[in-house]
């Protein structure tokens, strides 16, 4: 069985407030489990919610100073 994370872990693990996973989860930004009254967020919820919201390094080439 997955892992599931109360909204303040799910925070912890984030890296952001309490606030920021309670708002993803009223704007079902993100997966959830609802036990009850209890919302828990799978911990492949939240890798799927970080890998969509990863931006990847974009390099460009070197162009010179323009004269």
């Amino acid at each position: 069985m997955e892992k599931l994370y109360t909204l303040e872990e799910a925070a912890a693990v984030m890296g952001t407030t309490g606030r920021f996973p309670r708002r993803l989860v009223a704007q079902r930004r993100i997966r959830f489990v609802k036990l009850g009254r209890f919302v828990r967020i799978p911990e492949s919820a939240i890798d799927e919610f970080l890998d969509e919201g990863t931006v990847e390094v974009v390099h460009r080439a070197n162009r010179g100073c323009a004269s």
